[in-house]
Parts: structure tokens; C-alpha cells; sequence
């Protein structure tokens, strides 16, 4: 994919839009690599997106230099469960990959899920 292909997608990206201001949200953390927000159809009592401010379409299209921002969601989300009072009860990191999955926006996002007893298998 070339530059100027990415740079596009950046431009119509539901998420690129949240992470410049264009869409409100209701903003959970943000630094210089991510953005999380609160999902707008939660599946629990707390869902929360962590996205990176790089676009990266999803898991599929991830590079070997995209592993550190892949690992980064991750303590994040323990960061944010610890805030939000779901670290001891327990929760769920979810990345969804291709629409069978679920996943609607092609931009890379880890869901934080807790608040409430999670059943196995999911879905």
C-alpha cells in the first residue's frame, strides 16, 4: 500500500475522524499513540475502544513495526480496566478481524470489555 493510498483511507476513517475531533466521542484516555473512547453500543457495563493514532486497517494488514502499538493497546486496556474498577472482577480484550467477525470499521481497535460475568464461547 502506498503512501498516498493510506493517506486517503486516513481521510474518510470513522476513527481517523474521532482521533482529529471531527466526530465527537466520550474520551476514556489519550497520549501520543492512542485514543480510547467509550463505545457507542456497548456489549457490557464497560466497552471501550483503544485505537492507535496510526492508521493500521486491522490486525490483517499489521506490520512487524506495528507490533509495539499492537503490545502498547494492550497495557492500556490493564490501565484502564484498573480505572474503571474491572481489573479484580475480570475482562475481556477483544481484536475482531474481517467482517465475519464483526469488525465494521477497518481501522485497527481493541475492545475493552467488563462490568459483567462474560460467557464461553463468545459470540
Amino acid at each position: 500500500m502506498t503512501f498516498v493510498v493510506e493517506k486517503e483511507l486516513m481521510a474518510d476513517c470513522l476513527f481517523c475522524k474521532i482521533i482529529r475531533g471531527e466526530i465527537p466521542s466520550k474520551k476514556a484516555y489519550e497520549d501520543d499513540k492512542v485514543y480510547a473512547f467509550h463505545d457507542i453500543r456497548p456489549g457490557a457495563p464497560k466497552h471501550i475502544l483503544i485505537i492507535p493514532k496510526k492508521h493500521i486497517s486491522g490486525v490483517n494488514t499489521a506490520s512487524a513495526e506495528d507490533a509495539g502499538i499492537i503490545g502498547y493497546s494492550h497495557l492500556v486496556a490493564a490501565k484502564l480496566a484498573r480505572e474503571h474498577n474491572i481489573e479484580e472482577s475480570g475482562y475481556r480484550t477483544v481484536y475482531n478481524v474481517g467482517p465475519d467477525s464483526g469488525q465494521s470499521v477497518f481501522h485497527l481497535h481493541l475492545h475493552l470489555l467488563g462490568g459483567r460475568r462474560m460467557a464461553w464461547p463468545p459470540g
